[in-house]
């Protein structure tokens, strides 16, 4: 287990540790949990039993994103908490030295999605979908999550999913590399696991250098980022636009 109660920690062979999301229904992105793991996937990385990280989901949707009813209610701290979570949690996947892999069961969505981004091999089910629904909700896009997309999406997958805040399908998102696989749901946590323990086999130094390499400068513009204040955006996140688009959303 974990100290929160939304990230179930468990060891399976191979030194495959696997987070499984469990805020239901929609395992909707907080600050406290983003934070929480980020704290998590800090400490597994420095756990020597461990040799690759799994992440999936207890509830039918993988990850929503925010929850737009309380995000309406976000006043400027409460926004910097929630950017802050979005960027410290998802460079914490994206930088994290062991192999990792994500186990798509569902909707990956808006925020949801990074989860899916920042990891390094990703396996989906049938049913699973894929987007970026911020422009939709009138909200920009953090420094953290958006220099993760800029570096895993390709140039027409941005302007596609960032443009339009349309979801895509599983089969699509395999088609354009977004995920390696697409399985059957009842093999979806096998194979993932699977998955992992392989990567789990690479030396561990190598495959942490070789991560390094290709991720380094992104990591190190996310940092600096962060170090110059992307953590509490002047103003806040939200716009004039974002409390009516995120009610529009939600049919209010």
């Amino acid at each position: 287990m974990t100290d929160d109660t939304s990230l179930i920690l468990s060891d399976h062979p191979g030194g495959v540790a696997c987070i499984t999301l469990d805020a239901a229904p929609v395992n909707a992105l907080t600050a406290e949990n983003l934070m929480a793991f980020a704290t998590l996937i800090e400490r597994l990385e420095t756990d020597d039993t461990v040799r690759a990280v799994m992440i999936a989901s207890s509830c039918k949707v993988f990850s929503a994103g925010l929850n737009l009813k309380q995000a309406q209610t976000f006043g400027v701290a409460e926004q910097h908490a929630i950017v802050k979570g979005l960027n410290q949690g998802f460079l914490a996947l994206f930088k994290c030295s062991k192999p990792t892999v994500v186990a798509v069961n569902g909707a990956a969505i808006a925020g949801g999605l990074f989860y899916v981004l920042a990891s390094d091999v990703r396996v989906a089910a049938p049913a699973a979908s894929f987007g970026l629904a911020e422009v939709r909700v009138g909200a920009d896009f953090p420094l953290g999550p958006l220099e993760i997309a800029r570096a895993m999406l390709s140039p027409n997958d941005l302007r596609r999913l960032m443009m339009t805040g349309q979801p895509i399908t599983a089969d699509e998102a395999k088609i354009s590399g977004i995920v390696d696989k697409v399985v059957p749901a009842e093999t979806l946590l096998q194979e993932a696991l699977a998955e992992a323990a392989a990567l789990g086999k690479i030396p561990p130094n190598t495959y942490a250098s070789v991560k390094r390499q290709i991720r380094g400068s992104v990591i190190d513009r996310i940092e600096g980022g962060i170090a110059a204040g992307a953590n509490a955006p002047e103003g806040g996140w939200f716009t004039d636009e974002t409390v009516p688009a995120m009610r529009s959303m939600l049919g209010g």
